[in-house]
């Protein structure tokens, strides 16, 4: 088996907002659902809206010059991929809380990165690597 898929659980306060984020700006498929929660396929990753009342903006930390908000999830993407998601949340009006830019150039770790907020204000992070090999470099 190649790498494993990865799962989430995460709160959202309007299930039909998640819906339209999730299904319909960053279009991943939907699965199963309830009343209560949406299954969603994240580039082949189990995410899991479930209804809960919304928290409190969530802390940064500082990296590369950015506040970069914690906790946050997102998927690391091939760099055409990343440039198609970037394209597609630029057209859909996305406030970026970081714009997609490239953060440590020059260095091991070199990526493409962007932060945005879902509807409930979770926070989520894509980049690319141009040399996947480098995901874990020091």
């Amino acid at each position: 088996m190649g790498l494993a898929p990865f799962h989430i659980a995460f709160p959202v306060d309007d299930l039909a907002a998640a819906r339209a984020f999730y299904g319909g700006v960053l279009g991943c498929p939907e699965g199963r659902s309830s009343a209560r929660w949406i299954d969603f396929d994240l580039f082949g990753h189990q995410i899991v809206a479930h209804l809960a009342p919304r928290a409190a903006a969530p802390p940064t930390n500082p990296v590369d010059g950015h506040e970069v908000p914690v906790p946050h999830f997102g998927v690391v993407l091939a760099p055409d991929q990343f440039d198609a998601l970037a394209a597609r949340l630029t057209a859909a009006g996305t406030a970026f809380i970081i714009p997609p830019h490239v953060r440590f150039p020059g260095q091991p770790g070199e990526q493409a990165t962007m932060f945005f907020l879902d509807p409930a204000g979770n926070a989520l992070e894509f980049k690319a690597f141009a040399d996947i090999n480098r995901l874990f470099a020091t």
